[in-house]
């Protein structure tokens, strides 16, 4: 119960980061990818600050077997690069170029009332529920 608490606020911090640096716009995303049109590199401002935080972080949990309110400490050990990995990214990453929205941002919409927001969010568990039913590991 604890950890789905801590779990829970961890999110809602994410998602009010997300909201407000901007990010849940799919404008504002999709003007990232546009390389060639109106570029807008506020995205990259939004990445430049979440990387030294993942890093300290990363950090203080290197070499730990348990975590906080776990007994283990569940970090992932596949370092290899696979077809499905490959094909995974690539859909993930045509779709976020098409749409601009992502599953952070996509959740964070909901919270918002955003209709986009929970088209999108419904096709992503659908999505998730095919891959599974069809062979998913």
């Amino acid at each position: 119960m604890q950890f789905g608490i801590i779990s829970f606020l961890i999110g809602m911090l994410f998602s009010l980061g997300l909201g407000l640096s901007g990010m849940t716009d799919p404008q504002r995303v999709l003007g990232f990818l546009d390389f060639f049109g109106r570029w807008d590199p506020s995205l990259i401002f939004v990445m430049a600050s979440a990387i030294p935080v993942y890093f300290l972080f990363w950090q203080s949990i290197r070499g730990k077997r348990r975590a906080l309110w776990d007994p283990k400490l569940h970090v992932p050990t596949r370092r290899d690069i696979d077809k499905n990995l490959l094909v995974g990214s690539t859909i993930f990453g045509i779709g976020w170029g098409l749409v601009g929205i992502c599953p952070g941002p996509g959740f964070a919409g909901v919270g918002a009332m955003s209709l986009t927001a929970l088209v999108f969010i419904v096709c992503y568990f659908l999505g998730a529920y095919l891959e599974g039913l069809l062979g998913g590991n």
